[in-house]
C-alpha cells in the first residue's frame, strides 16, 4: 500500500492527499516532520522535505512528481485532461501556484505563523513580487468553476491547498489580503471545492492534527 509521509498542516502534503482521495487510492499516512535527520527519511527525501511517498517500487519526493506518478499509476478518474494542450495548461497553473505564488509568500511564513521576523526590505521585495505574480496568475486562472476550467484537476489540488495559506500569510504581515485585493475570490472558490468529500476529509484531518498539537503544547 502507498504510504504518504508528512503531516496534515502542510499545504503540499494536503495537495497530494487531496489527489489520492479524489482518485480513491488506498494509502496510509506516516507522520514525518520537516527537517528530520532520520537516515530513513533522508534516503527518501534528501532535503528532509515533506511530503514524500513510499511505494512498492520505492520512494518519491516533491509534491508535483508525486502527483504525476499518481496520475500515471492510477489514471482513473483523471486529474489531468487527455488533450495535450489542456494538460499542459493545468501544469502551467500548478507551476504558477507552487513557484510564483506559494514559494514567494513562503518567505513571510516565519513572521506570519512562527513568531519569527522578516526584514522590512524583504517584506517590501516580496510584496512587489507577489503583486506582479498575482496579476499574472489572474491571466491564467479561470475559476469556471475550477481553477483550470469546468473539471477538477491537479491545479485544484494545488490551489485549494495553498491559496488560503498565502492569503493568511500576507494578511498577517501586510495587514491586507493581496489575493482578494487583486480580485481573486479565493474564499468562494475554497468553499466550493471544500464541499467535495475529499476536501472535507483533508480539512477534518488537519483540524484534528491541530487540536492534538495544541493539547500537547
Amino acid at each position: 500500500m502507498l504510504v504518504l509521509c508528512g503531516f496534515p498542516i502542510s499545504n503540499y502534503y494536503n495537495k497530494v492527499k487531496l489527489a489520492l482521495l479524489e482518485k480513491g487510492v488506498a494509502f496510509s499516512e506516516e507522520e514525518v516532520s520537516t527537517g528530520s535527520r532520520d537516515p530513513a527519511v533522508l534516503a527518501a527525501s534528501p532535503l528532509a522535505k515533506i511530503p514524500f511517498i513510499r511505494t512498492d517500487a520505492g520512494t518519491l519526493c516533491e509534491s508535483q512528481p508525486i502527483l504525476e506518478y499518481i496520475e500515471s499509476a492510477y489514471p482513473q478518474p483523471p486529474l489531468v485532461p487527455a488533450d495535450p494542450f489542456a494538460a499542459a495548461k493545468v501544469r502551467e497553473l500548478v507551476t504558477f501556484i507552487d513557484l510564483h505564488l506559494e514559494l514567494v509568500a513562503r518567505e513571510l511564513y516565519p513572521k506570519a505563523f512562527f513568531g519569527g521576523t522578516v526584514s522590512e526590505g524583504n517584506a517590501a521585495r516580496v510584496r512587489t513580487l507577489l503583486t506582479k505574480n498575482i496579476a499574472a496568475f489572474q491571466h491564467l486562472a479561470r475559476f469556471a468553476p475550477y481553477v483550470a476550467g469546468p473539471e477538477f484537476t491537479q491545479a485544484d489540488c494545488a490551489a485549494w491547498a495553498s491559496l488560503p495559506v498565502i492569503a493568511m500569510a500576507v494578511k498577517a504581515v501586510y495587514g491586507e489580503d493581496l489575493l482578494a485585493g487583486a480580485g481573486v475570490d479565493w474564499k468562494s472558490y475554497q468553499r466550493f471545492v471544500g464541499e467535495r468529500p475529499s476536501a472535507q476529509r483533508v480539512t477534518a484531518d488537519r483540524k484534528a492534527w491541530q487540536e492534538r498539537a495544541a493539547a500537547k503544547a
